[in-house]
């Protein structure tokens, strides 16, 4: 296998460094977190980002497009480059919940081009959401994105192998981190479906189990592969997941 990353919501310092000392005990060989920018929450994405170098070698900032004014120079920038973050994630992000919060019609592939125009030394990463659309639809947002220079991509989770393999194919040669995570009820997965309009396989069940063997399956495919994974342990219990997807 190649790289593995994993993602920690920094809902407040204090449980951030607890989940950073679980991932370093589960697997210390993680390469790298993912931090998501969620605006309820305390701590931004690069805070979080710097908070984990402190444990692990890098970390990886979420970039929400729709907060970044392109007429003005990124407000991030400086704390980037003093915290020696060396890469990030662009991602469209949501709408916020609190209106007061200034939005922009920005792109990500805008974003990925300041990012290359202001912070050359720092590696761009993009997002690929796999549901939204056909893969054709979604081939050309990647292409795009390539354009405006994005070093590699981070997809959202798979659930079923038959797909990962068609996307694998379709982006062969091109920096990929194949997202897994757990669905662990009938609830999740009814948000899975209507929200993101997953089409679940046959064979799946909304279970902790489920995801454990399924992760393990992906894990195993990407270590044949040389390919990345991107742990996305969503409202599961971290030190039980990591362990059973990364035994």
């Amino acid at each position: 296998m190649n790289k593995i990353s994993v993602e920690l919501v920094p809902r407040s310092e204090e449980e951030l460094k607890a989940q950073l000392d679980v991932t370093k005990s589960v697997k210390a060989d993680v390469d790298f977190i993912n931090i998501p920018d969620l605006l309820r929450l305390p701590v931004r994405s690069w805070e979080g980002a710097a908070m984990a170098q402190d444990v692990f070698a890098a970390a990886m900032p979420h970039i929400r497009a729709m907060d970044v004014d392109l007429m003005k120079p990124l407000t991030m920038a400086s704390y980037i480059l003093e915290h020696n973050i060396h890469s990030v994630l662009v991602i469209e992000g949501d709408p916020p919940q609190d209106m007061k919060h200034t939005v922009y019609p920005t792109e990500s592939t805008d974003v990925i081009r300041k990012f290359r125009e202001e912070l050359p030394r720092v590696k761009v990463y993009a997002g690929i959401d796999q549901y939204r659309g056909s893969m054709q639809q979604e081939l050309y947002r990647i292409r795009r994105k390539l354009q405006a220079g994005a070093a590699g991509f981070f997809t959202q989770p798979f659930f079923d192998m038959r797909f990962l393999t068609m996307y694998e194919e379709m982006l062969d040669g091109i920096d990929v981190f194949w997202g897994i995570s757990p669905i662990q009820s009938k609830t999740s997965q009814s948000y899975w479906e209507q929200k993101n309009h997953v089409v679940f396989p046959k064979n799946f069940e909304p279970t902790f189990e489920w995801s454990v063997k399924f992760g393990r399956e992906v894990m195993a495919h990407a270590a044949q592969e040389n390919g990345n994974v991107y742990l996305m342990p969503i409202k599961a219990n971290l030190k039980e997941y990591l362990e059973g997807v990364l035994a």
